[in-house]
C-alpha cells in the first residue's frame, strides 16, 4: 500500500518562499515518478510540476516555471517543492502525486498503472 505524506504549510506572505514535502512509503521509491498538483478556490485540479525516476527529469507548469523547483531525495523518500516569489494567485491546496508501475513479479507476470494521491495541504498566500 503506497502512502504520501504532505507536510502542513498554512499562511505565509506574497514574496515569501517556503518549501513543501511529500513523503512517500510502501513502495521502491526510486522507481516512483512524483509530482505536485493544485486546486485553488473553485478551480480545478491542476499540474504544477513532475519529478521522474531515474533518469531525473524535473518539468514544471508555465505558471510556476523560474519561481518553483522540484526535487526528491531517494535516501529519505522524500519528494519537495520549493516555491519563492509567492503570489496570491498560487493560494490552492497542493497535492502529491505519485505514480508507478507494479506487479509482473510472478506469473502471469502481469503489470499495471498504479497512481497515489496524498490528502493535500493548504499554502494559502496573502498580500
Amino acid at each position: 500500500q503506497v502512502q504520501l505524506v504532505e507536510s502542513w504549510v498554512g499562511s505565509v506572505q506574497a514574496r515569501d518562499s517556503l518549501r513543501v514535502s511529500c513523503a512517500a512509503s510502501g513502495h521502491t521509491f526510486t522507481d516512483v515518478h512524483m509530482a505536485w498538483f493544485r486546486q485553488g478556490p473553485a478551480k480545478e485540479r491542476d499540474f504544477v510540476a513532475r519529478v521522474s525516476a531515474a533518469p531525473v527529469n524535473q518539468y514544471y507548469a508555465s505558471s510556476v516555471k523560474g519561481r518553483f523547483t522540484i526535487s526528491r531525495d531517494n535516501a529519505k523518500n522524500t519528494m519537495y517543492l520549493q516555491m519563492s516569489s509567492l503570489k496570491p494567485e498560487d493560494t490552492a491546496v497542493y497535492y502529491c502525486n505519485a505514480d508507478m508501475v507494479v506487479g509482473g513479479t510472478a506469473p502471469p507476470y502481469i503489470h499495471r498503472y498504479l497512481e497515489v494521491w496524498g490528502q493535500g495541504t493548504l499554502v494559502a498566500v496573502s498580500s
